[in-house]
């Protein structure tokens, strides 16, 4: 794969996963290199956005905005920042496992240049998130448009990686409508917000919890190992404690690592018997046709029906079924039977064919529905 970095120095044998559920003082590209090949679900990284800002902030009083001005933000040039966010990004990927996935969240300073960054390396750009801030801060300046959101990439480890993405339990969670890519969440304030010496911030860019939710919830299971190479405030780890999953944080500012550390020991984690989330269909297990007809839930010689009974098919024994075709009666799968008579390249037959019931017609949907139900248990 183009860009890939192949692992060099220690063997993959000679390397072994640290104790989990921890924050590791250090450099967050020095400590990804000691982390095994393919051994991580998912990345989420918030790394140093590159701000560029050009002396103090002050509002309209006169009183100094409380920005990023850190150390660990300031690069010499885009080429330095550039050569950091590709090294991280190398590694991140080798040690992501072949289903892996990484987010990667940042604003228009920096996201544009770590989104080719991630497609020279190998990544699939899966989606881009819009997080609509709704308490943004005001541009002072009045010289530009208040910068009220921020952008996150998710990406795949490659084309081919069967990534995890809990579609059903999104779906639900938005009261049974697609989970859009713009996602309206508040600024971290309040309680939630974590204060250090004099009522300070304790950190400049502490994200909400509710966005780590999201993603956790969305793009990984609960058991699964994720990895934050910028760990700041903690708020991945204090997300994946609550929600059963695996952590590792990175982190290199003292002062960071004791806020988050005391902050995840609060965390009381939920219990597992809630954890369970919606089955997407594509987790769910596969249900042939023909073990519909097995168990009895259609018997052979029963009619099935197009939406506004437009065409009509018999179910055979074997879970084929027939229809009228051009030059007569065809036999085939639902599926192949369901684009024959539409005159389509494909069709998804479980929702395109309908069986009679008392109330009419439904999809052949609900009876694979039923089945999985039965093989649950």
């Amino acid at each position: 794969m183009a860009g890939r970095k192949e692992n060099s120095g220690k063997s993959k044998a000679a390397k072994e996963l640290p104790t989990l559920d921890r924050i590791i003082a250090g450099d967050s590209i020095e400590e990804l290199a000691k982390l095994p090949d393919e051994s991580v679900d998912l990345i989420f990284a918030d790394p140093p956005y590159n701000l560029q800002l050009g002396g103090d902030l002050t509002r309209p009083d006169n009183s100094r905005v409380d920005g990023v001005d850190d150390e660990w933000d300031k690069f010499n040039s885009f080429s330095d920042y550039d050569r950091f966010t590709r090294a991280w990004l190398a590694e991140a990927r080798r040690v992501l496992k072949p289903d892996g996935a990484i987010w990667v969240i940042g604003s228009y300073h920096n996201i544009f240049r770590v989104g080719a960054a991630l497609q020279d390396l190998g990544y699939w750009i899966l989606n881009d998130i819009i997080w609509n801030k709704t308490n943004p801060m005001p541009n002072f300046r009045g010289t530009r448009f208040t910068n009220a959101h921020e952008t996150l990439i998710w990406a795949a480890k490659d084309k081919s990686s069967r990534y995890t993405f809990n579609y059903q339990a999104l779906k639900t969670a938005n009261d049974d409508l697609q989970m859009r890519s713009d996602w309206t969440l508040p600024i971290c304030t309040g309680n939630e917000r974590l204060k250090g010496a004099g009522g300070a911030k304790a950190h400049p860019t502490q994200k909400p919890e509710a966005l780590l939710y999201r993603v956790l919830i969305g793009t990984t299971n609960p058991g699964d190992l994720v990895v934050d190479p910028f760990f700041g405030s903690g708020t991945t780890g204090a997300v994946a404690k609550l929600l059963d999953r695996r952590f590792l944080g990175i982190e290199r500012d003292p002062n960071y690592i004791s806020a988050a550390g005391k902050r995840i020991a609060a965390v009381k984690p939920a219990d597992p018997e809630h954890l369970e989330t919606a089955m997407s269909k594509r987790a769910a297990p596969r249900v042939p046709f023909g073990t519909v007809v097995e168990q009895g839930l259609l018997k052979p010689g029963a009619v099935l029906y197009a939406p506004r009974r437009k065409f009509a098919a018999s179910v055979k024994a074997d879970g084929s079924i027939t229809v009228e075709g051009p030059d007569g009666r065809v036999q085939g799968s639902i599926h192949k039977m369901g684009a024959l008579v539409q005159k389509a390249e494909a069709c998804n037959g479980w929702t395109f064919w309908h069986y009679e019931t008392r109330t009419g017609l439904k999809p052949i949907d609900f009876l694979r529905e039923k089945v999985r139900k039965e093989m649950k248990g």
